[in-house]
């Protein structure tokens, strides 16, 4: 093993090279080149293969990361695309979008001793980008198919994940979704420098390929009721993520050019994939020549900052109530932003909304840090007599996201949910107070990350798995 691995004392680290930030700023292109085979086996051959695997502990799905990083060290690619994919229904996407430096990387072993980590994300990526290339993603292929039946509400990533697994045991699956593509946030929350369209098309193309159906711009409540879902399949599963953006009730919030993450980033994405948006091609919803502030300091205020900027925005300003070291978002996307020309605004809070009919200036709070609330960081406070105007003809709010009224919007007043409006859910089995019902993802933990939501969605599958077989076991006992 020696021989292939623990290079980490010779071999620096390496990420794959950036495009040059000049021409990334001019288009929506992935800004990360490939790693060459010769680079990734090299990188791979850094890790330390610690008898306790801190970055496979750390990752939600518990990735076999050490294994499949010898494999690509060892140049047994293939092998390498079969163990990541045994895990992680979409290894492609995680590469891409993980937050690699709060969870695997940034606990890394060679990461805590000085030697900087493992490129794994980039490895990952480069690992099943090949494997597409190469024909070695196939789609399901299923022998004996079962006569039980899944809906599934939501095409996201746990509604996909779930629909994944349960197809390869056999059942039949349908995919409800509002929207006309499937993906979810992938598809038009999460913009193409991050994640590409093609990577998720092609993936929902494979399910697709494999005998999973997809019932498009169908809503729950409208189209059908959950009740009415329930006697057409054996069990289902809510996936529905959370959409509803979270508000700041301010003076000056009707005041027009104030607009939701959601809003802009769908907008944008949608024109991306080639569809007419008639919000952004009147200008509305379009950056161009703006300025523009984003409240917040998560990674969807990174995301709608660095559209500003391929929007060609005049301007771009970020402002966040604590610190750069307090901020959720990932350091990595932070540093791409200011890179790109972003400003941050740190330890600032808006007050107020000025302007005629539009918003002509946001009236800012200085902001200081003070004990530390129940969450453990610094609470901020605001200082007396501080504010000041920033000038803005466009402000995107991406404060983050609230489940929406589902008992309500699916005509099923029986549905229980918790205080925050996320469904409630057996700890153990998933299942909802309704008998069959299953829900997973952020409609249940609240806004998280990608790989959260597929970790969901494959416990769920296995828990309705159990279900399905327990059900017929009855039914076959009574026949």
């Amino acid at each position: 093993m020696t021989d292939k691995m623990l290079k980490f004392v010779k071999i620096g680290q390496q990420t794959p090279p950036k495009r040059e930030v000049g021409k990334r700023k001019d288009d929506f292109k992935e800004i990360y080149d490939e790693f060459i085979t010769k680079k990734a086996e090299e990188q791979s051959s850094r890790c330390s293969q610690c008898g306790v695997p801190f970055c496979q502990i750390h990752c939600p799905l518990s990735n076999n990361i050490p294994d499949w990083l010898k494999l690509t060290a060892e140049g047994r690619l293939k092998e390498a695309y079969e163990l990541s994919q045994s895990t992680n229904n979409m290894p492609e996407v995680c590469g891409r979008i993980c937050p690699q430096d709060r969870l695997c990387e940034g606990n890394c072993v060679i990461e805590q001793s000085g030697h900087g980590t493992v490129t794994i994300g980039s490895v990952e990526k480069y690992i099943n980008d090949t494997a597409w290339e190469q024909g070695w993603v196939k789609p399901i292929s299923i022998k004996n198919e079962k006569p039980q039946s899944v809906g599934i509400i939501g095409a996201g990533p746990a509604g996909l994940a779930a629909a994944e697994q349960l197809r390869k045991n056999g059942y039949k699956i349908t995919v409800y979704d509002r929207y006309d593509r499937a993906g979810g946030l992938l598809i038009y929350g999460i913009p193409n420098f991050k994640l590409e369209k093609h990577v998720v098309e092609r993936r929902t193309k494979l399910l697709k390929d494999g005998g999973i159906e997809f019932v498009q711009n169908f809503e729950v409540g409208k189209d059908a009721s959950l009740d009415q879902l329930r006697k057409k399949h054996d069990s289902i599963l809510i996936a529905t993520g959370v959409y509803k953006p979270r508000e700041v009730e301010l003076p000056g919030n009707d005041l027009n050019n104030i607009f939701s993450a959601m809003e802009f980033l769908t907008a944008s994405n949608k024109k991306g994939l080639g569809d007419k948006v008639e919000l952004f091609d009147n200008g509305t919803l379009n950056a161009e020549g703006k300025d523009v502030v984003v409240i917040g300091g998560g990674d969807t205020a990174m995301d709608c900052v660095r559209t500003s900027v391929r929007q060609k925005a005049r301007s771009v300003k970020c402002l966040y109530r604590r610190d750069k070291e307090n901020m959720p978002g990932s350091a990595r996307e932070v540093a791409n932003a200011e890179e790109e020309g972003v400003e941050f605004v740190w330890l600032s809070s808006p007050k107020e909304f000025k302007g005629k009919n539009k918003i002509e200036n946001v009236v800012v709070n200085q902001i200081q840090l003070g004990e530390p609330d129940e969450s453990g960081r610094r609470r901020p406070e605001i200082k007396e007599g501080s504010e000041f105007e920033i000038k803005s003809d466009m402000v995107i709010k991406a404060l983050g996201f609230d489940p929406e009224n589902l008992p309500l919007l699916f005509d099923a007043q029986e549905l229980q949910v918790t205080k925050w409006g996320t469904i409630k859910t057996d700890f153990n089995t998933m299942e909802t107070n309704l008998k069959g019902v299953f829900a997973a993802g952020d409609i249940v933990r609240g806004a998280s990350l990608v790989v959260w939501a597929i970790k969901d969605g494959r416990d769920a599958a296995s828990s309705m798995k159990t279900y399905l077989e327990n059900k017929d076991l009855n039914k076959t006992k009574v026949a």
